[in-house]
């Protein structure tokens, strides 16, 4: 199960209100793109995803060949810039990770 701070948690119901996505059954499926990379987007959940809720909101969908590409990483924010912030995924297992050279969502 891949885990997601409260900052990152915070940040998708933020990147959901930007994008108008209302609808508290709606989340964010995180999904490989074909750069390398992962993207968000819109989309319910279906049988078999990992769901991560906050404040009574869908956040983010997680299906299983993502669950098992990702294995023990978590989604976890940085700063890139004042008052900018990036979901990065971190390994799980490495307390204080320099999130700087992981790969950004």
């Amino acid at each position: 199960m891949i885990a997601v701070t409260e900052r990152a948690k915070e940040q998708l119901l933020d990147m959901k209100r930007s994008a108008n996505i209302n609808e508290p059954e709606v989340g964010l499926r995180l999904k490989p793109a074909a750069t390398g990379e992962w993207e968000l987007f819109p989309d319910q959940a279906i049988e078999g995803d990992q769901v991560v809720e906050h404040g009574g909101s869908k956040l983010l969908l997680i299906g299983a060949d993502a669950s098992d590409a990702l294995g023990d990483r978590q989604v976890d924010c940085r700063e890139t810039a004042p008052g900018q912030v990036q979901l990065v995924l971190t390994r799980s297992d490495e307390p204080g990770s320099d999130t700087r050279r992981k790969p950004g969502i």
